[in-house]
């Protein structure tokens, strides 16, 4: 009775897998990365008595924008579409007589029916179609559970701390590699896989872990913590290459924005950065005579207002100024005199891609000659650069000879007229200079 069962079984399983399938997918929710494709059958279909899990030869596979499908048999990935369209598999295993030629199915289909039958009626294979949501995923949370050393620098006041920062924000990711996924992340998942779980606390944990060296990156190009929300592009750029090896190599996903609305950090910290940048405030002379002046005024104010008399009140006032051993007209007069103080600007000639400050020859951006070696003297004073004086119209003189440096190459203001030796390299002018 088992052999005669069996026999029925194979035969009637693999007349009821002849019918080519047709699978699809709906949207997929925002939360599911993974979900399984589905069979279309409905009241009218005679293809209600298929083997799940049996993809028959020929059969179409509809995929929709943002998404990628691939067919997994007997646990291996061996197809993959990640273009809108229809797809037709006809390279499956079960064979089938709607597809290919007619001659050959029929045999290949007796020859599935004697493989059931040494299984005892059950088809010895699995396939799978599996939908993959390749659309951005928004509103990933984090946090930092406990605070994460940053460096707090400013170079205009010459501090550099470090203190310790509590963030949160938002993060969106994209699956880019599906093979990559499926193997190492979902497997043969049966029903819809989503995210958050295992996995989501798995890369909240790895993006805080590599939150410390992404900050450590931007606070060492000089960004406060109160800039950090406008540096959310960098912030990302720095977290992806970090990430890279967790994610991306590991398991097919990818960063795609990071933000960074809240960033705090304790007010201990806070209050040593105000008085750091107060006292570096203070010295600027013309800043310093400010704050005297405004702490003077209100000193009168309070001397005028004082219980034992005004007369007591302003001679302390001034017991005070002379002990202080400076007064605000001292400090402007310094601030007055820091800019003639100040270090002369770099001379030189500006070439025309903008580099200031040359003082040789050629340009130290882009080595263009200096436009002033080209120019001569007409006899009238007037400094050219063309072939005809713009004052006086002579022409450039021609048979005067002119002299060049045969050592270095440096030219005199007026060619016809050179000095005893070359301010460059020393080397005296003969007829061996001429040009």
């Amino acid at each position: 009775m088992g052999l005669i069962k069996a026999a029925f079984g194979s035969a009637g399983g693999v007349l009821a897998d002849q019918w080519k399938e047709f699978f699809y997918c709906d949207a997929l929710p925002a939360d599911v990365l993974v979900t399984k494709g589905t069979k279309r059958t409905g009241g009218r279909s005679s293809n209600t008595k298929g083997t799940d899990n049996i993809i028959s030869k020929g059969s179409l596979i509809a995929v929709a924008d943002g998404q990628c499908m691939i067919i997994v048999e007997q646990g291996k990935v061996v197809e993959l579409c990640a273009e809108p369209g229809e797809f037709t598999y006809d390279s499956s295993t079960e064979p089938t007589i709607f597809s290919g030629k007619l001659s050959e199915s029929i045999m290949d289909t007796f020859k599935n029916i004697g493989k059931r039958f040494t299984f005892g009626g059950e088809p010895p294979k699995d396939q799978r179609v599996y939908y993959f949501n390749t659309k951005e995923i928004l509103g990933n949370k984090y946090g930092t559970p406990t605070p994460v050393p940053f460096r707090a620098v400013d170079h205009k006041t010459g501090l550099d701390l470090d203190v310790e920062i509590r963030c949160s924000g938002d993060y969106s990711f994209r699956v880019t590699n599906p093979i990559l996924f499926y193997t190492n992340v979902c497997g043969n998942v049966e029903g819809d896989y989503k995210r958050g779980g295992d996995l989501g606390d798995q890369m909240r944990s790895e993006l805080i872990k590599q939150l410390r060296p992404a900050l450590a990156k931007i606070s060492a190009i000089g960004i406060r913590y109160s800039e950090l929300p406008a540096h959310e592009s960098e912030l990302c750029a720095a977290l992806v290459q970090y990430l890279s090896v967790e994610w991306k190599d590991r398991r097919g996903i990818e960063m795609v924005s990071f933000t960074m609305p809240n960033a705090a950090i304790p007010e201990e910290h806070m209050n040593i950065i105000r008085d750091f940048q107060q006292r570096a405030l203070l010295t600027n002379p013309n800043m310093a005579a400010a704050t005297l002046v405004g702490a003077q005024a209100e000193a009168m104010k309070a001397a005028g207002s004082n219980e034992g008399g005004a007369m007591m009140g302003f001679m302390g006032l001034g017991m005070a100024q002379q002990a202080g051993g400076m007064n605000a007209q001292n400090l402007f007069a310094m601030g007055q005199q820091q800019p003639a103080n100040a270090p002369p600007t770099a001379a030189g000639w500006t070439c025309s891609c903008g580099q200031t400050g040359n003082t040789g020859k050629f340009c130290s951006e882009c080595a263009k000659p200096n436009p002033a070696s080209a120019s001569w003297t007409c006899s009238c004073g007037t400094v050219n650069k063309g072939k005809f004086c713009s004052e006086c119209a002579k022409p450039k003189p021609t048979g005067v000879p002119q002299y060049k440096c045969d050592k270095c190459g440096w030219e005199p203001e007026d060619p016809t007229k050179p000095p005893k030796f070359c301010p460059e390299c020393a080397d005296p002018f003969d007829d061996g200079d001429i040009c």
